[in-house]
């Protein structure tokens, strides 16, 4: 029998590669997406989650009947969540309050316990969900933390797949990959990998405005007067990840929430590609770094987009959310028609 599995973790990874078209037209290079919404949990957090818990299992640290515990943005906790399920563990998950209700429903479907934390805190502070993880953690027996922002298996779950996975699909003429940093795991393994097959190859990490890695990046110094709250989940941080490798990144680019929320929504109207809210913020980091850094008909550039549309149906898909950002009337693409919609009261 071909394309059988023994349950749902036989289909993480090995996601495809597509060609953008209409989105990209304006730039001589050849763009592709690195769709990661086809693992079975929707992301590419499919891989870290099952890769750390593992790992975990084979030193011998998780144990029949154990409780995981993460913080997450929603993905990450539906990877663990999934992953759990399978093999029999509790999940115990903390994410912050900006977290739309749909990624939350996601969870507790999936059987989790959330614990929902203020997204406008200090992350040494004990109300965020980092603290409010480590708490639980150490007061829960027979437990482990997976702690993805400082776990080396991050890294080095991209570094074993989506690194490799990139090389052999493009027959190694990637020139440029740009990926959406939160944890950092995904830029820095793939970066890791695709490195040592090409050091020329250029790595894009794309930030958040309100975030301060762009900043730490080129300095060298944490900057708090960028911390400002912002919309786009699972892109940027108020701390250093220690899963990010900023020695294997040769540029950030930060975006805002306006300009990804409209490039989010111009992939799936001109791409049929429903993408979540980060896929908008990667295409709009390539379209700024394109207006500095001319493309070349022979580059091949990779996105990667982390996950899958369903789970901002009443965030950036929705009109009414646009129209209370200010979106949709005040947007510099407001006579464009991609994005005249008939706002829905």
């Amino acid at each position: 029998m071909t394309n059988v599995y023994n349950n749902i973790l036989g289909l993480i990874g090995n996601t495809p590669l597509v060609k953008l078209n209409e989105v990209t037209r304006n730039s001589p290079a050849t763009v592709y997406a690195k769709l990661e919404s086809f693992n079975p949990g929707h992301s590419t957090k499919d891989r870290i989650a099952l890769h750390i818990i593992e790992a975990a299992e084979k030193k011998g640290l998780l144990k029949p009947g154990a409780t995981i515990v993460e913080t997450t943005s929603g993905n990450t906790g539906f990877s663990i969540a999934m992953v759990s399920i399978i093999k029999g563990y509790k999940c115990i998950l903390s994410v912050s309050d900006k977290t739309k209700a749909e990624k939350i429903a996601y969870l507790k479907a999936l059987g989790a316990e959330v614990h929902i934390c203020p997204a406008s805190v200090p992350a040494e502070d004990p109300r965020s969900y980092y603290e409010v993880a480590k708490r639980i953690a150490a007061e829960t027996p027979n437990s482990i933390y997976i702690n993805q922002y400082f776990n080396e298996l991050n890294i080095e779950a991209h570094y074993l797949t989506t690194g490799p996975e990139l090389w052999e699909q493009t027959e190694g003429k990637i020139t440029h990959i740009f990926a959406c940093t939160g944890t950092g795991g995904t830029l820095s393994g793939s970066a890791k990998f695709l490195k040592e097959k090409n050091p020329n190859i250029k790595v894009i990490g794309v930030d958040a405005d309100g975030s301060i890695l762009k900043t730490f990046h080129e300095t060298g110094e944490i900057n708090l007067d960028e911390i400002h709250s912002y919309q786009i989940e699972g892109l940027g941080k108020n701390l250093i990840p220690g899963a990010l490798l900023f020695d294997k990144v040769d540029e950030f680019v930060r975006v805002n929430d306006e300009m990804s929320a409209y490039c989010t929504r111009e992939i799936a109207l001109k791409e049929a590609i429903m993408g979540g809210y980060t896929t908008g913020a990667v295409l709009q980091a390539f379209k700024q770094y394109a207006e500095t850094h001319p493309m070349k008909e022979e580059d091949l550039v990779v996105l990667v987009f982390p996950d899958h549309g369903s789970r901002y149906i009443t965030k950036v898909y929705s009109d009414q959310w646009m129209e209370e950002q200010g979106f949709v009337n005040n947007g510099v693409h407001n006579n464009d028609e991609v994005y005249k919609t008939e706002i829905v009261k």
